[in-house]
């Protein structure tokens, strides 16, 4: 039997909840077998201490030792499946915060504003409430980019097709998906860049020239060490001195270029061990969907190695710089073993073997991210329709289309169809009727289908073209802007746009707003005439009536549609039905009315 989405989540979550407190007592367990073993070792060399017993006690030391690593080892084993267990609760926990419309806890993606883009502050694409905040599953910097990107540019039909495919093999499996994303979890520091990462590798190596430093670091550190250990069995201090003034000296000389490569390994660090964890999971299992298949393989190209053994051998070196934040070991270590330039060196021996790579797997995890976002957002709508892509310039042909953030039961659907250029729909109605709200769910859906998603209808059919809105123009103090030159100069924009041959479809409310109803009137009869010459097509909503005559105009190319309310004694009933024809019942005066405003009648 086929678990809803709902039902599957909620499963889930009581099931790894249980595994997490199952790994909770045997993480407390395995603490205090640690603090047995330790208690019980220092017991014994004490007393064997005591009995003057020293080669005993050297013996025992030793096994002690390698005990308490054995145990630190199976403690944070056990610890990262009580983690990942958690991790894994806390997914279908999201989850099913998404399905209740409960998106405030979620990354809103607003560094991604920006007002002069065609569309995304009018649909709300990103910010409170957002579609991006709905689709996003990803935990790396690279990964959000990646998935706005998609959100803000409209795909090749050809590339939306590789998407949905890679889609709908990854959607059926949400525990591969869910795995995949607590893999990474684990490592929350994630805000870096990796561009920048990789761009400073590509920088001329710091031991480029300097083979004797090479040399210094095969030589000195073997003999600061063995001078210290003649130094505890009883030999001058003499070599331990000059040995740390020698090591001392080379860190304070390099002391610029250790601290370089330190800040941007560390930065790296938990982005790279998380894509380390995710393209070992991508690696293990065979693809069918052939963008999917791309993706593998461009992981084994080059070395001929794995990207995640590549990966994995990065994230070790990366982690040795960390020794750096504990300042007494780092001291140590940097004095005796010259650790940092150590690091340095097996960093660039790295890069040398991996050559250019990086880049690649790093887009390939940020494009995994993406449709691992778009999978489960399919996953948790299996009702939403994988839209067809349309040969007919400008085709929106939609059944039973809805609002993909209203998430409401009583969420109503509309049938909508425009073909071909030099379309308009005039939509008329009375206030809070569901104008606005049509125009977005028109827009959310088309950003959707041209990101590869699937879509808030029963089906859904259209053509590629650039989404382009002008619904919440406000006035700018600091630009001296008021709301209509801002509309202006948005419909300006819309009209350049229009006039490159690119088909655009547009959302248009209550255009020209800011101005009397006469001018108002004839400026948006202007506009719609000038559009209908371009290749474009869209909505257009608006409370003036005027400008349904258009159909009369221009039979064929304009088209009436209205949003209805009925009175009822003092409530005002709204269906939110697409209707054929002009609106046939205004309710201003009656609201006005209801908040205690006279008005005659």
């Amino acid at each position: 039997m086929v678990l809803a989405p709902a039902e599957l989540f909620t499963e889930n979550l009581a099931a790894h909840t249980v595994q997490e407190r199952h790994y909770a007592t045997r993480h407390r367990a395995v603490a205090w077998v640690r603090v047995a073993a330790f208690g019980a070792s220092i017991a014994a060399v004490w007393w064997l201490f005591s009995r003057g017993e020293l080669p005993a006690v050297f013996a025992v030391a030793a096994l002690a030792y390698v005990v308490f690593l054995l145990l630190v080892r199976w403690h944070s084993a056990v610890g990262y499946q009580r983690e990942h267990y958690r991790l894994l609760a806390q997914l279908n926990q999201d989850e099913l915060a998404r399905l209740a419309g409960q998106l405030s806890g979620f990354d809103a993606g607003t560094r991604y504003l920006d007002p002069t883009h065609p569309y995304t502050a009018d649909l709300d694409v990103f910010g409170p409430h957002s579609l991006y905040q709905l689709l996003n599953r990803a935990t790396s910097r690279l990964g959000h980019d990646w998935l706005a990107g998609w959100l803000l540019s409209g795909a090749a039909p050809a590339v939306v097709r590789q998407r949905q495919q890679a889609v709908a093999e990854l959607a059926p499996d949400v525990a591969w998906q869910q795995e995949w994303q607590a893999r990474a979890k684990h490592y929350p520091k994630q805000d870096a860049d990796p561009r920048q990462f990789t761009e400073w590798l590509r920088q001329p190596d710091f031991f480029r020239g300097k083979a004797w430093l090479k040399v210094l670091l095969l030589v000195l550190p073997p003999l600061a060490v063995a001078s210290v250990g003649l130094w505890l069995v009883g030999y001058s201090a003499r070599p331990v001195l000059v040995a740390v003034l020698v090591l001392g000296g080379l860190n304070g000389v390099f002391r610029q270029a250790r601290a370089e490569y330190y800040r941007h390994s560390s930065s790296m660090r938990d982005a790279l061990r998380a894509y380390w964890a995710q393209l070992a999971w991508f690696e293990a299992r065979a693809w069918t969907a052939p963008r999917l298949q791309e993706l593998h393989a461009t992981l084994h190209a080059g070395s001929g190695q794995p990207a995640s053994v590549l990966m994995g051998q990065l994230t070790r070196i990366t982690g040795l710089f960390s020794i750096r934040e504990s300042a007494l070991v780092a001291v140590v270590a940097n004095n005796i073993l010259l650790w940092d330039l150590g690091c340095m060196w097996l960093l660039e021996c790295w890069k040398a073997r991996l050559g250019g790579q990086l880049d690649a797997m790093l887009e390939v995890g940020a494009e995994l991210e993406a449709l691992v976002s778009l999978a489960g957002f399919q996953a948790a709508n299996p009702d939403y329709a994988v839209p067809a892509l349309s040969d007919t310039p400008l085709e929106v042909t939609a059944e039973a289309l809805g609002h993909p953030l209203i998430f409401t039961r009583q969420r109503i659907r509309n049938d909508f169809s425009s073909r071909g250029a030099g379309q308009t729909g005039i939509i008329t109605g009375s206030n809070m009727s569901g104008k606005s709200t049509f125009l977005r769910t028109v827009g959310l859906n088309m950003v959707l289908a041209q990101a590869g998603a699937v879509v808030c209808a029963r089906a859904l059919r259209l053509a590629p073209a650039q989404v382009y809105t002008a619904m919440r123009t406000q006035d700018n103090l600091a630009e001296s802007t008021s709301s209509f030159y801002a509309e202006l100069k948005r419909l300006r924009l819309l009209l350049e746009l229009t006039a490159t041959g690119q088909p655009v479809f547009y959302l248009l409310d209550e255009i020209l707003k800011g101005t009397n109803s006469r001018d108002r009137h004839r400026g948006a009869q202007a506009l719609i005439r000038q559009l209908h010459q371009r290749p474009a097509s869209g909505l257009v909503s608006t409370h003036d009536l005027e400008l349904a005559a258009m159909a009369q105009e221009l039979p064929g190319a304009v088209t009436n549609y209205s949003f209805n309310s009925t009175i009822e004694g003092d409530e005002i009933r709204f269906d939110y039905r697409l209707t054929p024809g002009a609106c046939r019942e205004f309710n201003a005066s009656k609201l006005m009315q209801l908040m205690g405003i006279a008005v005659n009648e």
